[in-house]
């Protein structure tokens, strides 16, 4: 007889997804190598605490990784309005003919049609507001060609959480070594683990790999405030799953394989093209306990913000008790949080 888990049937609400971070656990810098980073192995009831290198040994020959090949671009852009008020930008997407979608940082919004001086010499006009009249991005049109503005005068885009200004480590380190489409406004965290010579290891073993793409973002760090999930609104994302990646999909299903997705964004990329047959376009996927996966076995993944959207669906993923457990062993263990921290191992809960 099939059994509902019990989170199917259990409302949960914001304050389910709190928890106390002990300040000093959030990393604020990179492990010194990238594949030394620590791993709790949470598949089972009991917790193991290993490093990260040691991951292809707890993977199977025939097992699919399928990470996020997207690129963090330096989209932190500074600038200040005609009255002198500063202002600062973060890229969330660049649009045809100049034109990109923004955060905008600035004590009173400029209104529209306003011009902006931006530090580097180019300016930024203010189109209106994205993805409608009420949405909570602008659009914005530059004097020139984005992805090399932000090249040349672009900080790269570090959490909210991380005190230092961008120095050339996180040039290097918040970016993961096989990123190859621009267009990430943050760090698939979870992939941030992997170097050459582990990626080198997985491959000697049979380990399979496969990309998709998904343009993590800022969206992805806000805090959820509605006490009443149904009532969060989920920020958009692009994403794409290649034909070669959905049949390496099918293939590894059809031989018994498993499929192992690196981060969180790469499950909602798979989820999205499950549930939308869609192979590209926007997703808005808000994944919370109950929720019914269709292709993920296994999830790599980073330790993440309370009340956090990722917070609930590595709980969907994982079963939300056994989840909760896990933080309070990595929080009593002083592993490192958040982006430049460690990383778990989960499997789905049946």
């Amino acid at each position: 007889m099939h059994h509902a888990s019990p989170d199917a049937t259990r409302v949960f609400t914001l304050s389910d997804f709190d928890f106390e971070l002990p300040p000093e656990l959030i990393a604020q810098h990179p492990a010194a190598e990238r594949s030394a980073s620590r791993l709790l192995d949470g598949r089972s009831a009991q917790p193991v605490d290993r490093i990260f290198r040691e991951l292809p040994g707890l993977l199977q020959p025939g097992d699919l990784l399928v990470f996020n090949d997207t690129q963090v671009v330096k989209a932190r852009l500074f600038g200040e309005k005609p009255t002198g008020g500063k202002l600062e930008l973060l890229i969330e997407r660049v649009l045809p003919g100049f034109e990109v979608v923004a955060h905008m940082k600035v004590s009173k919004k400029p209104p529209v049609g306003m011009v902006l001086q931006m530090v580097g010499g180019y300016t930024a006009t203010l189109l209106g507001r994205w993805p409608d009249e009420d949405g909570q991005l602008f659009r914005l049109q530059f004097s020139d060609e984005p992805h090399a503005l932000m090249e040349q005068h672009g900080h790269v885009p570090l959490p909210p959480y991380i005190e230092h200004s961008d120095s050339a480590e996180d040039v290097a380190r918040y970016q993961t070594v096989f990123a190859a489409k621009p267009g990430a406004a943050a760090a698939p965290t979870a992939a941030l683990h992997f170097d050459e010579g582990l990626l080198a290891a997985l491959e000697a073993r049979g380990i399979r790999r496969a990309n998709v793409t998904l343009h993590v973002g800022a969206g992805t760090f806000s805090p959820v405030k509605t006490e009443n999930l149904a009532e969060h609104r989920m920020h958009r994302e692009w994403y794409e799953v290649p034909a070669a990646t959905q049949q390496a999909i099918a293939e590894t299903k059809a031989r018994g394989g498993r499929i192992v997705a690196v981060g969180t964004t790469t499950i909602r990329t798979l989820e999205s093209w499950a549930k939308t047959g869609q192979a590209s376009g926007d997703t808005e996927i808000f994944i919370t306990p109950g929720f019914q996966f269709q292709v993920a076995d296994l999830l790599v993944t980073n330790f993440h913000l309370p009340k956090s959207t990722l917070m609930m669906l590595v709980s969907a993923f994982a079963g939300y008790k056994h989840v909760m457990g896990l933080y309070r062993h990595a929080i009593e263990h002083s592993y490192r949080f958040f982006s430049y921290g460690d990383a778990m191992l989960l499997q789905r809960s049946p």
